[in-house]
């Protein structure tokens, strides 16, 4: 009866959907107040219903309720409960619902703390939101139930996927999907300036919170992600430019574009066109990563349905949305026109700068992704676009980006004197050139990329120190260090993501560059020699899981004669599912990890062990981690928290119909 409930209530969050997307256009458009004010409610409402749904999901799941077919293809009564909850988004009808959820829950938001909004942009930004709600709840509810009930229930499920029975599992899709998700609401405003006729400072503060919340959630979805594969696959990298990868990376650049083009339109009320369609473009490419998830036209390990009827509709809601959007953006372009004007040397400029990179970076992105299609589409020929692609042709994006980036900070609104701005920095540009230099001389025979990923990484850092003790005027230390501790948090906030970027260029150059691996055949008993440490494989034994079988070696790790630590990996094997998966055992220290993987047996007794030492590792998630914190601390900036404040009447700003 409770997945009776959830279907019905399903469908009828649909319908509270499809009139709250028309009765408060239709009001704003008449200028009804008593039209526009009831999307408020309806938003609630239809939030309210659609997490009573996925409720019934999840108890279907929680209960092991297998005459709902989805529980019986994604669970089974021996796994762990935490894999039971997250199991119902670790499927394509289940992640669809969630995906549901967060636009009910964002439409909601909007509702609820959107009170200091002009009444009809608020009525049209929920229309356009429920209209993009009701398109995956039709989605939902047409193609892909998830209450699907079977006739004749089998006794037990045919269990998860065994790669997804982790804990990155609970973390990493939900975050990932608040920032896809979140995408839709700049979209909403966007479309919904679009239809009024209207965009300027108050609109480019009012966007600016959604997107922040959007790129903070995407940053921790994508860097959860890059972990779970790093632990968990074994094979020990961090990001294989496999296409759902990409996928998330090009929303995760459009939305770092937009925000950065957003405040020229706050600040200075320009670049109003760009930043309009930049909102267009990163919810656009939001759907572009559902479809290249969900169609089964490309092939990834992160691929949720292999089904062309499921990844039509998406393209029908692509095209709808973007194609509507982009035609009312043709349509509205004269009243985007630019009030503020800047010199070559500015702050703006330094953000063209940005945001063109940004943008353009992300567009190679997408055609290096999507080519193999297209040639086999057009030239019937099967290719394979792989990292080297991706690393030669992305890198020179983000190394110019880096370089850019401090100078930008610090140049002043509408007319800047790049001799001024640079006299602060030349010291540090020195600095992180010298450092980079020692670098190149003390390593060995190793390419130079660490060196500049060292000087790129320290430029960014020292730039964003230099920003911020800027920010502090003149005066005695101690009275500069008291207006430090005074500064705004999106201050501080620009300054942590700022740094977080840099430690995160480092890192990623350490663990490319200065990476070393070791295969080989190790008997039971036997020590080998790898980075300093000394390895012994001192047992191999069969551990029985809850729902596995394992085989977990057990290594002890020495230096100097002095036990470091016991490595543990395995290779477990899933009855259930069929399946084997490989887990790494790995000691985490702040310079390096050392990271064992376990192979299969060998005909003289002994067993394969595969053993990196990676560099620096840990600083690549630390980084990710201030960028994240670094946009949740401008998030809680009063300013724009508040957003606008009250509406700003401009005599130009008179809407278009």
């Amino acid at each position: 009866m409770i997945i009776e409930l959830g279907h019905f209530a399903l469908i009828l969050a649909f319908a509270v959907a499809l009139a709250q997307t028309v009765i408060p256009l239709v009001g704003a458009h008449k200028g009804w107040r008593d039209w526009m004010v009831v999307a408020n409610p309806m938003a609630t409402v239809q939030f309210l219903l659609v997490a009573f749904s996925y409720a019934a999901l999840t108890y279907a799941f929680l209960v092991s309720d297998f005459s709902v077919k989805l529980v019986v293809d994604n669970s089974h009564t021996l796994k762990p409960l935490i894999y039971k909850i997250s199991g119902v988004w670790g499927n394509h009808e289940g992640s669809l619902l969630l995906w549901v959820l967060i636009l009910a829950l964002f439409g909601a938001s909007a509702a609820w703390f959107g009170g200091n909004l002009p009444a009809s942009l608020q009525a049209r930004v929920l229309a356009v939101q429920s209209g993009i709600t009701a398109a995956f709840m039709a989605f939902t509810i047409f193609t892909s139930n998830p209450f699907t009930r079977l006739e004749f229930p089998p006794f037990d499920g045919t269990d998860l996927n065994p790669l997804l029975q982790d804990p990155g599992l609970a973390f990493h899709p939900p975050f990932l999907y608040l920032g896809y998700v979140g995408l839709s609401m700049a979209f909403s405003f966007a479309v919904a300036a679009l239809i009024e006729g209207r965009v300027d400072a108050a609109w480019g503060r009012w966007v600016r919170p959604w997107t922040l919340a959007a790129w903070v959630f995407l940053t921790i979805g994508i860097a959860t992600g890059s972990w779970w594969a790093y632990y968990e696959l074994g094979w020990g990298g961090f990001w294989f430019w496999d296409p759902v990868e990409n996928a998330s990376l090009m929303p995760w650049l459009f939305a770092a574009a937009l925000l950065h083009s957003a405040i020229v339109v706050e600040k200075r009320e320009t670049l109003k066109s760009w930043t309009i369609l930049l909102a267009i473009l990163g919810f656009g490419f939001s759907l572009m990563g559902t479809f290249i998830v969900r169609s089964g036209l490309l092939t990834s390990v992160h691929a949720f349905a292999m089904d062309p009827e499921r990844g039509v509709f998406i393209l029908m809601i692509l095209a709808a949305f973007m194609g509507g959007a982009l035609t009312l953006f043709a349509l509205r372009a004269p009243v985007l026109e630019a009030k503020g004007v800047f010199a070559t040397v500015s702050r703006e400029s330094a953000l063209v700068i940005n945001n063109v990179l940004l943008a353009v970076s992300s567009f190679v992105i997408f055609i290096g992704t999507m080519w193999p299609l297209v040639a086999e589409m057009l030239f019937d020929r099967v290719l394979s676009v792989g990292p080297p692609f991706f690393n030669m042709a992305f890198t020179p994006f983000m190394v110019a980006l880096a370089m850019v980036l401090p100078i930008g900070a610090m140049l002043p609104w509408k007319r800047g004197n790049l001799t001024r701005t640079m006299r602060p920095l030349w010291g540090l540009a020195a600095f992180s050139v010298a450092m980079g230099a020692l670098t190149w001389a003390l390593q060995t025979g190793n390419s130079p990329l660490v060196p500049i990923g060292l000087a790129l990484g320290l430029w960014v850092v020292l730039g964003s120190l230099a920003d911020i003790w800027s920010r502090t005027g003149r005066g005695a230390i101690g009275n500069r260090m008291k207006r430090l501790s005074r500064l705004p948090r999106a201050d501080w906030g620009k300054f942590t993501a700022h740094s977080g970027l840099g430690i995160s260029i480092f890192a990623v150059a350490a663990l490319v560059g200065w990476e070393t691996e070791d295969i080989r055949v190790v008997q039971i008993g036997e020590s080998f020699d790898k980075g300093g440490y000394t390895l012994t494989l001192t047992s191999v034994d069969r551990v029985q899981g809850p729902n596995y079988v394992s085989t977990m070696g057990t290594l002890e790790a020495y230096r100097d004669g002095r036990l470091i630590t016991t490595l543990q990996p395995e290779k477990r094997f899933y009855p259930i599912a069929g399946m084997p998966t490989t887990e790494a055992a790995i000691d985490y220290k702040i310079h390096r990890d050392l990271y064992i993987t376990l192979g299969d047996p060998q005909d003289n007794g002994g067993w394969a062990v595969r053993t990196y030492i990676k560099p620096f590792a840990n600083w690549l998630w630390f980084g990710c981690f201030l960028m994240a914190l670094g946009g949740i601390f401008s998030l809680s900036d009063r300013r724009y928290r508040i957003a606008a404040g009250a509406e700003r009447t401009r005599p130009n700003a008179v809407p278009a119909e």
